[in-house]
């Protein structure tokens, strides 16, 4: 039996999917729990437009973070932070703070969620900063931590 799935499924497909499935289990597990639909040719039409506006808005998705890549590839980033003699910081600097400071300098927003810290940064030097906006696009970005 072919059925549309209306949800990603894992072992089958994600949303808009056309897929072949048994009788058995179309109707005793996927159509009950509104994971599919079965496939009629209004059904097709529609599947096949939502699968279009996915890839579409995929390769959107993509092409904005090669462009934000490009624009932040290479760029140093100054932040100043109240620090000790030793060097190190009273407090720390997270991705909310980097963020800020790529805002500052670049005039270029970025989510907080796609600048990827293994630990705050608890020290005045030269850290590398890894941005990534999209799964398949990774940018290195220089934060300079100076005294303030």
């Amino acid at each position: 039996m072919k059925v549309i799935l209306t949800k990603s499924v894992d072992p089958l497909g994600t949303k808009g999917d056309v897929v072949e499935v048994s009788e058995g289990y179309a109707r005793n597990y996927l159509i009950p729990r509104q994971f599919a639909v079965k496939a009629s040719d209004g059904a097709l039409r529609q599947a096949e437009a939502t699968r279009q506006a996915r890839i579409d808005a995929e390769t959107k998705a993509l092409a904005d973070a090669r462009a934000l890549g490009d624009s932040l590839s290479g760029t140093r980033v100054v932040v100043a932070a109240r620090a000790g003699d030793a060097g190190n910081l009273f407090g720390s600097i997270g991705s909310a703070d980097i963020a800020e400071a790529i805002l500052k300098f670049t005039g270029v927003e970025i989510d907080k969620k796609f600048i990827a810290v293994a630990s705050p940064i608890k020290e005045i030097g030269l850290h590398e900063i890894i941005l990534e906006p999209h799964p398949k696009v990774s940018v290195s970005v220089t934060l300079d931590v100076i005294p303030a």
